[in-house]
């Protein structure tokens, strides 16, 4: 923790001393949302019904997000998540977890009683940013997106996620340098680089963006964990109907181990009547062929392995029943040999200003025999209030 406020305290130093005369005072500004997450697991060992096992599990999340803008060219953002469990779950396995957010510096407290009940505390933001004319320079705990695909993000080489983590809507931060420079209205390069011990560790890369025929472009290439990677994605449309894609190819720098590779293509669409639909496709090289669809819940997620199975398609809609109700529908089938299907039905309903209300199922199927049947089922409800 020392190390990162020393960091942060000489990159401070260091910019104020252009700044002259300020001609607006500090600016302080703080948000954050309250969460209550309810939680059924449904497991079926088996296919009779003697097998099934369920566990409740209760989550209260609080997050508070603090902005200060010291000066028109520098921010300074600190973002905290606390959060409380109990229930039927070993909370001590859960921490383990849990800490396994933090990047190089351990930014994060936990503890549990080992009979249902823990928190957990963390900084999962925690940067300076500068602006100035063309330049961007951002240190600390940040998110690094460069993904650009709707679904799966083979180009998110610093923090990747997983499509399953619903209830983590500003996803996974990195302890981080990042320089962008802005050579044009829709073009840029931008290079990054993670806090790290080792090569093992190591994520150093840069992009470029640009804008051609209508389309925006990006390639990347760098080190990523002792690997080279190069990449590249787009984003742009087909008549009214978006399409995206990325994809990004991994050679180690052991001669020992085999190279990788991970793409995605999507197209969504809204129709006249505010029904929206989308569709893509995963390859990834890394993945299985066969296996529980159980798997999912419990991978090495990383840029060049997003979804456990090596071929997955999805297909999603979603629908505005009124202007408060909305529902929404996604599936994605993996053609393997257990034909691997995640449901993932969701409801959303805005109770009032600032209050909303999702139900939420992930339902994981696999073929057995003729007949398929259901490993895993998580069924959600969430009340959330922003502030």
């Amino acid at each position: 923790m020392r190390k990162i406020i020393s960091i942060i305290a000489f990159f401070l130093i260091g910019i104020s001393t252009g700044w002259g005369q300020e001609e607006e005072p500090p600016k302080l500004t703080v948000g954050g949302y309250v969460k209550d997450l309810q939680t059924v697991f449904i497991f079926n060992a088996k296919s009779t019904l003697g097998d099934i096992f369920i566990y409740d599990q209760n989550q209260i999340h609080n997050r508070i997000n603090v902005q200060w803008q010291i000066a028109p060219s520098l921010l300074f953002k600190v973002d905290f998540r606390n959060r409380l469990f109990w229930g039927d779950l070993s909370t001590t396995d859960m921490l383990k977890g849990l800490d396994t957010a933090n990047d190089y510096f351990d930014l994060s407290i936990g503890k549990s009683n080992d009979k249902g009940l823990a928190y957990h505390a963390m900084i999962d933001r925690l940067y300076l940013e500068w602006i100035k004319g063309k330049w961007e320079v951002r240190l600390g705990r940040q998110r690094i997106n460069w993904g650009i695909s709707t679904v799966w993000n083979p180009n998110d080489v610093f923090n990747a996620f997983s499509f399953t983590d619903f209830d983590y809507e500003e996803r996974p931060g990195s302890d981080a340098l990042r320089v962008r420079y802005y050579t044009g209205y829709a073009s840029s390069i931008e290079v990054a680089a993670k806090m790290a011990d080792s090569l093992e560790a190591a994520v150093i890369a840069g992009m470029g963006h640009f804008n051609a025929g209508g389309y925006d472009f990006q390639v990347l290439g760098g080190l990523v964990k002792n690997e080279l990677a190069l990449g590249g994605g787009w984003a742009g449309n087909i008549k009214s109907a978006g399409f995206k894609g990325e994809l990004t190819f991994f050679q180690p720098l052991k001669k020992s181990e085999k190279s990788s590779f991970a793409g995605t293509i999507g197209v969504d669409y809204m129709t006249g009547k505010s029904l929206y639909l989308n569709g893509g496709f995963l390859f990834n090289s890394n993945g299985i062929t066969s296996g529980s669809i159980a798997s999912l819940f419990d991978f090495q997620l990383s840029a060049k392995n997003l979804y456990p199975y090596k071929y997955s398609l999805f297909l999603q809609g979603g629908y505005p029943i009124t202007p408060l109700l909305n529902s929404g529908l996604a599936l994605i089938y993996s053609p393997s040999k257990v034909h691997a299907i995640f449901l993932n039905p969701t409801i959303s309903y805005s109770i009032a200003q600032n209050w909303d209300f999702d139900l939420v199922g992930q339902l994981a199927f696999e073929k057995e025999g003729k007949k398929y049947r259901s490993p895993i089922q998580g069924l959600f409800m969430r009340v959330k209030l922003s502030y």
